[in-house]
């Protein structure tokens, strides 16, 4: 049986030793990893505030207003800016210095959770990043397993050591509004966990579409309502429809 009271118990622990702030936001998109941080930190007490960022009409947008109607937390949207979106990436680009898509997708999503924050009187914002990289959340790991255990450990150690860096170039982006984008499931401590964790708890066969499977029972388990629980994953630049816009504008 998964052990998810370990793993509620280190996730936990790694909110408190990284988040010191009681008022914090939380970048939301819906989905079950952004909802069960927001649920953790809102049961542990915190003042929190969902963030979703994304454009006019986006699946995070309409998601994570579905998902909140259950949730019932303070929740804000930002509407990405059609007219502004080609200046803003042109500045983050020549900001992170990189023509790594990923990153520059991530970014561009970051600054306008950091502008929302900031506009709420935020400077403090918690995310779910980690929990993709340390529960094979991510397609790869489909291919990966093919090949057994040590190819699944050597993608996730280079898509953290990828996260890790990648979050600095986020951080350095949402300076501009003195927001702070904390990661608690990228701490050494609970990374150092999750490795310990079965692979089998977390992807079953090549064939696995859901994957992450201790974390949606957790999930289940605490209150995460179910339509967030069983959602299949839509990374944070398809749903907010940013990788779309920054392609048309290359």
């Amino acid at each position: 049986m998964p052990d998810t009271d370990t793993l509620l118990e280190q996730i936990k622990k790694a909110v408190l030793h990284t988040v010191l702030t009681q008022k914090i936001g939380v970048a939301f998109s819906g989905g079950v990893d952004s909802t069960l941080v927001a649920k953790v930190c809102s049961d542990l007490g915190y003042d929190v505030t969902l963030l979703t960022i994304g454009f006019a009409g986006s699946h995070d947008i309409l998601f994570s207003r579905e998902v909140n109607e259950i949730l019932k937390l303070p929740h804000h949207v930002l509407e990405i800016d059609p007219d502004e979106f080609g200046a803003i990436s042109k500045k983050i680009r020549d900001t992170i210095s990189t023509d790594n898509l990923s990153w520059n997708e991530n970014c561009i999503a970051f600054y306008h959770v950091a502008k929302l924050a900031n506009s709420l009187g935020l400077d403090t914002v918690v995310t779910a990043n980690g929990i993709d990289e340390l529960f094979c959340g991510y397609n790869g790991y489909r291919d990966a397993f093919k090949e057994g255990e040590s190819k699944i450990m050597e993608l996730m150690d280079s898509k953290l050591e990828n996260e890790l860096n990648m979050m600095k170039a986020v951080n350095l982006v949402s300076s501009e509004f003195s927001v702070k984008i904390l990661q608690p499931l990228l701490s050494e401590n609970f990374i150092n966990y999750a490795k310990t964790v079965p692979v089998s708890e977390k992807i079953l066969d090549p064939d696995d579409l859901m994957r992450k499977h201790i974390v949606r029972k957790l999930a289940s388990q605490i209150g995460v309502p179910e339509i967030s629980a069983s959602k299949r994953k839509k990374a944070l630049q398809y749903g907010s429809l940013i990788h779309k816009a920054l392609i048309k504008s290359r």
